[in-house]
């Protein structure tokens, strides 16, 4: 009876993984052209069911993780777009006014910002405004699973170990993920407690998952060489200028 059961239940789970949503045909177009290395990305991410994007401030990380979710909405490969993103000790979200979406708009704007850059404003704030964009903090993530989700992760590089399990436990049947960081700029007090480092080695032999580096960057000559001074700076002292 009960081998049974099991039986049903991988044939009903098989079913719902081959369903598929009618596609309507044609590119969209978008308002920015992706460059050689984001494309090649962008087939992994749509070949793979979690793709991990790293790189420096300003490789189009999170640029290229929007373009890729809005592509697959506006197909309607997927229902939903969801964003998360660590909040470390120092911006506590508790404390702050208003509700969920409001208390998280501040961590949202480079979110906005890049579906603004990408498409029509009248097209994202009818997405926003009909709930195909839903922001969920890691920690209101438990008990949660995302079916026909593309699940964007920004700031990956300050979820804990924990916190990564639990993001990536998440995923659901015909959904994605893509998860975004740079392991230069981890903000938790331990760096060796960030998961994202770990979910970089482990994609390189976990099926189904994929990883790349991106970097060309789309910022000042000059930011490279201020952030290197401010990771030594970093290093040597406690962050408020005391050696350490």
């Amino acid at each position: 009876m009960g081998e049974n059961q099991s039986i049903k239940n991988k044939e009903l789970t098989d079913k719902i993984r081959e369903e598929k949503i009618d596609n309507p045909k044609g590119p969209i177009k978008f308002q920015l052209q992706l460059n050689e290395e984001q494309k090649v990305a962008k087939e992994k991410i749509l070949s793979n069911a979690i793709t991990i994007l790293s790189g420096k401030a300003g490789s189009g990380k999170t640029l290229l993780a929007c373009q890729v979710a809005l592509d697959m909405l506006f197909k309607k490969t997927v229902n939903k777009i969801i964003i998360t993103r660590p909040t470390v000790s120092k911006e506590e979200i508790g404390f702050l006014p208003g509700d969920l979406r409001e208390k998280m708009e501040p961590w949202m704007q480079p979110i906005y910002s890049n579906f603004y850059l990408l498409y029509n404003r009248e097209k994202i704030d009818e997405i926003l405004a009909n709930g195909q964009v839903e922001i969920v903090p890691v920690a209101f993530m438990r008990g949660r699973t995302f079916l026909d989700s593309f699940v964007i992760v920004d700031e990956a590089q300050n979820c804990t170990h924990e916190q990564m399990e639990m993001i990536v436990s998440r995923l659901g049947i015909r959904s994605k993920m893509v998860v975004c960081g740079d392991t230069a700029q981890v903000d938790l007090k331990q760096k060796g407690e960030s998961g994202f480092g770990f979910l970089l080695r482990v994609a390189k032999k976990v099926k189904e998952m994929a990883s790349q580096t991106l970097l060309v960057n789309h910022r000042h000559s000059v930011v490279d060489a201020l952030l290197e001074e401010y990771e030594e700076f970093k290093n040597k002292t406690n962050g408020n200028g005391q050696k350490v």
